[in-house]
Protein backbone atom coordinates (compact mmCIF):
# COMPACT_ATOMS: atom_id res chain seq x y z
CA UNK A 1 0.00 0.00 0.00
CA UNK A 2 1.28 3.32 -0.80
CA UNK A 3 -0.41 6.65 1.17
CA UNK A 4 -0.73 9.78 -0.31
CA UNK A 5 -1.69 12.90 0.89
CA UNK A 6 -1.41 16.59 -1.52
CA UNK A 7 -0.84 20.49 -0.64
CA UNK A 8 -0.46 23.23 -1.77
CA UNK A 9 -3.59 23.89 -3.85
CA UNK A 10 -5.36 27.27 -2.99
CA UNK A 11 -6.63 30.97 -4.86
CA UNK A 12 -4.66 32.47 -7.48
CA UNK A 13 -5.01 34.66 -10.13
CA UNK A 14 -4.98 34.21 -13.75
CA UNK A 15 -1.11 34.24 -15.03
CA UNK A 16 0.00 33.43 -11.30
CA UNK A 17 1.95 30.52 -10.34
CA UNK A 18 1.11 27.62 -7.95
CA UNK A 19 2.95 24.31 -6.88
CA UNK A 20 1.12 21.57 -5.73
CA UNK A 21 3.05 18.56 -3.95
CA UNK A 22 2.40 15.15 -3.04
CA UNK A 23 3.51 13.07 0.42
CA UNK A 24 4.01 9.46 0.00
CA UNK A 25 4.33 6.76 2.35
CA UNK A 26 3.82 3.02 2.77
CA UNK A 27 5.63 0.73 0.14
CA UNK A 28 8.42 1.57 -1.98
CA UNK A 29 7.66 5.16 -3.83
CA UNK A 30 10.23 4.73 -6.79
CA UNK A 31 8.24 1.17 -7.43
CA UNK A 32 5.63 3.20 -8.67
CA UNK A 33 4.97 5.94 -12.10
CA UNK A 34 3.34 9.13 -10.26
CA UNK A 35 0.96 11.38 -11.70
CA UNK A 36 -1.48 14.17 -11.71
CA UNK A 37 -4.88 14.11 -12.84
CA UNK A 38 -7.28 16.80 -12.05
CA UNK A 39 -11.22 16.99 -12.10
CA UNK A 40 -13.42 19.90 -12.49
CA UNK A 41 -17.02 20.71 -11.75
CA UNK A 42 -19.24 18.42 -13.80
CA UNK A 43 -16.65 16.96 -15.79
CA UNK A 44 -14.91 13.68 -15.65
CA UNK A 45 -10.97 13.44 -14.45
CA UNK A 46 -8.83 14.03 -16.53
CA UNK A 47 -4.92 13.21 -16.96
CA UNK A 48 -2.64 16.11 -16.24
CA UNK A 49 1.09 15.16 -16.17
CA UNK A 50 2.78 11.76 -15.29
CA UNK A 51 6.44 10.88 -14.38
CA UNK A 52 8.38 7.49 -14.21
CA UNK A 53 9.70 5.51 -11.56
CA UNK A 54 13.04 7.28 -12.12
CA UNK A 55 12.11 10.40 -12.81
CA UNK A 56 13.64 10.30 -16.64
CA UNK A 57 10.50 10.67 -18.72
CA UNK A 58 7.96 12.87 -18.39
CA UNK A 59 4.27 13.60 -19.76
CA UNK A 60 1.96 15.83 -20.13
CA UNK A 61 -1.84 16.24 -21.70
CA UNK A 62 -1.47 19.30 -24.37
CA UNK A 63 -3.40 22.18 -22.43
CA UNK A 64 -0.49 22.32 -20.02
CA UNK A 65 3.19 21.47 -22.37
CA UNK A 66 5.42 24.10 -21.16
CA UNK A 67 3.14 25.97 -18.40
CA UNK A 68 3.14 22.58 -15.87
CA UNK A 69 6.60 20.82 -14.64
CA UNK A 70 6.22 17.56 -13.25
CA UNK A 71 9.18 15.87 -10.71
CA UNK A 72 9.57 13.36 -7.95
CA UNK A 73 12.36 13.04 -5.15
CA UNK A 74 12.24 8.97 -4.15
CA UNK A 75 14.39 9.84 -1.08
CA UNK A 76 12.02 11.80 0.16
CA UNK A 77 9.33 10.19 -1.49
CA UNK A 78 7.43 13.66 -2.79
CA UNK A 79 6.40 14.74 -6.20
CA UNK A 80 5.08 18.29 -6.96
CA UNK A 81 3.56 19.80 -10.00
CA UNK A 82 4.86 23.21 -10.68
CA UNK A 83 2.02 25.52 -12.88
CA UNK A 84 2.75 28.45 -14.25
CA UNK A 85 0.81 30.86 -16.46
CA UNK A 86 -2.37 29.44 -15.01
CA UNK A 87 -5.79 30.04 -16.52
CA UNK A 88 -9.25 30.06 -15.25
CA UNK A 89 -9.66 26.67 -17.21
CA UNK A 90 -7.26 24.86 -14.82
CA UNK A 91 -9.24 25.36 -11.95
CA UNK A 92 -10.15 21.93 -10.35
CA UNK A 93 -9.44 19.49 -7.79
CA UNK A 94 -5.92 18.26 -8.26
CA UNK A 95 -4.97 14.62 -6.95
CA UNK A 96 -2.09 13.01 -7.41
CA UNK A 97 -1.99 9.44 -8.15
CA UNK A 98 0.42 6.12 -8.30
CA UNK A 99 0.68 2.65 -9.67
CA UNK A 100 2.55 0.00 -11.86
CA UNK A 101 0.93 2.48 -15.18
CA UNK A 102 0.73 0.98 -18.43
CA UNK A 103 -1.01 3.92 -20.22
CA UNK A 104 -0.26 6.78 -17.90
CA UNK A 105 -3.11 8.56 -19.09
CA UNK A 106 -5.68 6.17 -17.99
CA UNK A 107 -6.60 7.37 -14.77
CA UNK A 108 -7.98 3.76 -14.29
CA UNK A 109 -4.23 2.37 -14.62
CA UNK A 110 -3.47 4.24 -10.96
CA UNK A 111 -3.49 1.98 -8.10
CA UNK A 112 -3.13 4.78 -5.34
CA UNK A 113 -5.00 8.08 -5.11
CA UNK A 114 -4.70 11.37 -2.48
CA UNK A 115 -7.62 12.78 -1.31
CA UNK A 116 -6.93 16.28 -4.09
CA UNK A 117 -6.54 19.25 -3.26
CA UNK A 118 -8.19 22.45 -4.91
CA UNK A 119 -6.77 24.88 -7.16
CA UNK A 120 -8.84 27.88 -8.74
CA UNK A 121 -7.95 30.29 -10.87
CA UNK A 122 -9.94 33.65 -10.86
CA UNK A 123 -9.90 35.30 -14.21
Amino acid sequence: QVQLVESGGGLVQAGGSLRVSCAASGRVFSSYAMGWLRQAPGKEREFVAAISRSGVYTWYEDSVKGRFTISRDNAKKTGNLQMNSLKPEDTAVYYCAAGTISHYSDAGDYDYWGQGTQVTVSS
